[in-house]
């Protein structure tokens, strides 16, 4: 069987994560991208080394071993332009047929969900994907349907300021961003007209949202589905850097999931026609217990989140998302999570020359029972500038095991060590 994978910059996702799982399902892999040198020298790094997350002793786990050790199958790159639902669509079409089109991209899911229409194989709705993608656009439908009204405008570089019917504080973003580029909370109109003139400087002809500041705790719920049986897997709780900026720095496991929350985020995302694939939702769980959602990210949970999921369920996450879009479908009930797990990032306090930091794997600071690693995103010696989005991560920090308190302190522990070290400012 064939699978066209459709993909612009690598990621540890689909390098580490569902290249693999193709292999083990015996795959024909076809991935389209307008990057194929980038992810030809991604695919060679990663033969041999372990993958991320915390790679507990299961059976899962020490089957991800072996398909690491012979790295991804081997992969028909084509070069294309996946951005255009026309032009990745004519280039699949000169290509023997696909059974399954996937991407695991934030930004290409409407041209993908386009493109397996095309050529008749299962695929989400574009018109959910578009919605999911496009934060005004979810803002509007959720109000059609009346599960919820969060204040929100839109802002163009044409638009007029001050802006009427927003209530201070608001958090402007670009409608179709992501890794908290761009994301701040605005205190006042004068503040709205200086930040988004700042923003269209750097991102010329963007569209942006204004919208209401929703204060509460950031929680996530991460689900499945074969747009027949949607399989919620659980889900965590974010912890942001403070105000103004918006970086995810942490993910605890945090289940059972609120009966109230999910059933609130279920119906939303039925609202916006998501049933079909892997889903990361995020959503504020406010202090009288009312969820309102954040933003959709038609994928699987990103920032190596995937990874400590699937070893958490205990069950090969990747290889089950391609098995959905291959037609399978899924079993009734989902697997069960089992322990007390976390993803740290490690991000950089201030801009400089990165010149020390733990090597990647397994790390001592594990107590018994508890696996630790650090997966790094940047080496000794690379420039760290500071963009306070989540581009400013350094690694990653992923533990799991039985006993929470255990976990907690093998993580302070290799926070504590003092193993990363930014020195002077990054050479030009």
């Amino acid at each position: 069987m064939r699978l066209h994978l459709i993909a612009s910059k690598p990621t540890d996702s689909v390098i580490y994560g569902f290249l693999p799982a193709a292999a083990g399902l015996g795959l024909d892999v076809v991935l389209l991208t307008d990057q194929p040198e980038a992810h030809e020298r991604a695919i060679a790094r990663a033969r041999g080394p372990a993958r991320p997350g915390p790679r507990c002793d299961t059976a899962v786990g020490q089957a991800d071993r072996a398909l690491s050790a012979a790295g991804p199958a081997p992969v028909h790159m084509v070069r294309c332009d996946p951005w255009d639902a026309r032009a990745l669509i004519a280039q699949m079409a000169a290509l023997p047929a696909p059974d399954a089109v996937f991407t695991n991209s934030d930004h290409l899911q409407t041209q993908t969900a386009l493109a397996a229409d095309y050529f008749g194989v299962p695929g989400k709705d574009w018109r959910s994907a578009l919605r999911a993608k496009d934060k005004a656009l979810m803002r509007r439908r959720l109000a059609e349907t009346g599960a919820e009204h969060v204040g929100a405008v839109t802002i163009t570089a044409a638009t007029r300021h001050p802006q009427r019917g927003l209530a201070y504080p608001v958090v402007l973003k670009p409608a179709t961003g992501v890794a908290s580029e761009d994301v701040v909370l605005v205190t006042g109109p004068e503040e709205l007209a200086r930040c988004s003139a700042g923003i269209f400087a750097r991102r010329p002809g963007e569209r942006l949202i204004a919208e209401e500041y929703l204060p509460g705790t950031l929680r996530t719920l991460e689900t499945l589905g074969d747009g027949t049986t949607t399989w919620v897997l659980g889900g965590f709780r974010t912890d942001l850097s403070a105000p103004p900026f918006f970086i995810e720095e942490r993910l605890t496991w945090d289940t059972p999931v609120p009966a109230a929350a999910e059933r609130h985020v279920l119906a939303a995302l039925d609202d916006l026609g998501v049933s079909f694939g892997a889903c990361h939702t995020e959503y504020v769980l406010g202090a009288g217990g009312d969820p309102r959602l954040v933003e959709v990210n038609d994928r699987l949970i990103g920032d190596h989140g995937d990874f400590l999921l699937a070893d958490l369920l205990g069950v090969d996450l990747f290889e089950l998302t391609l098995r959905v879009h291959l037609g399978d479908s899924l079993p009734p009930a989902p697997p069960q999570a089992g322990g007390h797990a976390i993803t740290d990032c490690v991000v950089a306090g201030r801009a400089g020359r990165l010149v020390a930091a733990p090597r990647g794997g397994a790390q001592p600071e594990a107590e018994p029972g508890v696996a630790l690693t650090y997966w790094p995103l940047r080496q000794p010696g690379d420039a760290v500038p500071l963009t306070h989005t989540n581009r400013d991560y350094l690694g990653v920090i992923c533990a799991l095991g039985p006993d929470p308190a255990a976990v907690e302190r093998s993580v302070a522990a290799l926070r504590g060590s003092g193993r990363w070290q930014i020195s002077g400012e990054p050479r030009p």
